[in-house]
């Protein structure tokens, strides 16, 4: 396949003058002052030793944005460092294998994260000699950069002006330009961007993204925001009109749904018996225990095991794990069954393999696998 490699020397940003119409946002008239004021807070108070930022290379921008992605900072740190050396740059990201992205990942959450850096550091070793391209479309184009992502690697890596939206910078520009709505609606998303850009400077654009991604993290928190030590407060329409804790508007109110499984906890020995899951859906592509939607699915999968000579006595139920996702609930009944015989005909298939927590392989690992799994390394049921 032609490789086409970037230049490592980024092309000078055009600066553009804010957009001459934002429709009825109405704080829109502070736009000018905006970015100086809140550089000059960032100067002072601002995060300057992040990971990422020693050095801020296009690749390790582009790992810590995508880690970033619904997760915080203080979470997102240690993954980054482990994660970073081990894969220092996308041709070993590249070559390694799955299953050790996703063990380095386990705990993370989100996994389809760590499956679309891996096949975009494929992407950059096969079309862009292993480097990030130049442009936010080409950006745009790998698995798992979107919109926002793309704008921020340009702008943090390369200076490049860029506005940009992510789960912070909506939240101060809500409440600073008065913003109505659910971020998450399409009409709503178009005003705010529309803002981002009105206040994005044509200098220092990669401070000023630090900036206010800072500044959604640190002082215009979701929950008591520092209104007082604010460098925009001065104009921010939610405080003005005493409407911090309303903006910006909720998700629209559904009811939390819930969903109950079984898992098939085969032991034998000091093994245990895992399966790879689909890649779509819940914890995709990680190991964890065969999962049956009904304990009728189980024990007729248990049955099955016994014609072959794996059983020994009947599913034991465990004691129930309850685990809570962003949108749904899971209800989780572990059946943990006594599987003596020395063969494995119970994991003929190549998604599966027996585990050893005493020397465990480097798999990826959902937080309630892995807990289970260590207690049962210690004894428990």
């Amino acid at each position: 396949m032609t490789q086409r490699r970037s230049s490592a020397t980024p092309a000078t940003p055009t600066p553009r003058a804010p957009p001459a119409h934002l429709g009825d946002v109405p704080a829109a008239a502070g736009a000018a002052t905006f970015a100086p004021r809140l550089l000059a807070w960032f100067d002072v108070h601002g995060r300057h030793d992040l990971p990422w930022q020693q050095p801020r290379t296009p690749y390790r921008v582009w790992v810590s944005e995508v880690m970033l992605q619904q997760t915080q900072v203080a979470t997102v740190i240690p993954y980054f460092e482990r994660f970073l050396a081990r894969f220092p740059d996308a041709r070993a990201l590249s070559d390694a294998p799955i299953d050790e992205v996703l063990h380095l990942w386990s705990g993370l959450g989100y996994y389809a994260r760590a499956r679309n850096l891996h096949r975009a550091a494929r992407i950059l070793c096969e079309e862009y000699a292993g480097e990030l391209p130049l442009g936010v479309a080409a950006l745009e184009s790998l698995p798992g950069v979107g919109r926002s992502t793309a704008a921020a690697i340009a702008a943090l890596s390369r200076d490049e002006r860029h506005a940009i939206l992510d789960g912070n910078v909506k939240r101060v520009l809500a409440r600073w330009g008065g913003v109505e709505g659910y971020p998450g609606e399409a009409t709503v998303a178009a005003r705010l961007w529309a803002l981002s850009d009105a206040v994005t400077p044509p200098t220092r654009c990669a401070d000023f993204v630090q900036a206010i991604m800072d500044l959604g993290a640190t002082l215009c928190t979701r929950a008591r925001p520092a209104c007082e030590r604010c460098p925009i407060a001065e104009d921010c329409v939610a405080r003005r009109t005493s409407r911090v804790g309303e903006l910006p508007g909720p998700r629209p109110r559904r009811e939390r749904p819930s969903r109950s499984v079984y898992w098939l906890v085969v032991r034998r020995g000091a093994e245990v018996l895992l399966e790879r899951r689909p890649e779509a859906g819940v914890w995709g592509g990680l190991w964890g225990f065969p999962e049956f939607a009904s304990r009728a699915l189980a024990e007729a999968a248990w049955q099955s095991a016994a014609a072959r000579g794996e059983r020994a006595g009947s599913l034991r139920e465990a004691p129930v794990i309850d685990h809570a996702f962003t949108h749904f609930d899971l209800r989780i009944t572990p059946l943990v069954a006594e599987s003596p015989a020395p063969g494995s005909a119970i994991a003929a298939d190549a998604a599966q393999q027996w585990y050893n927590s005493s020397t465990p392989a480097r798999l990826g690992l959902a937080t309630p696998v892995a807990a289970l799994l260590d207690e049962l390394a210690r004894g428990g049921d």
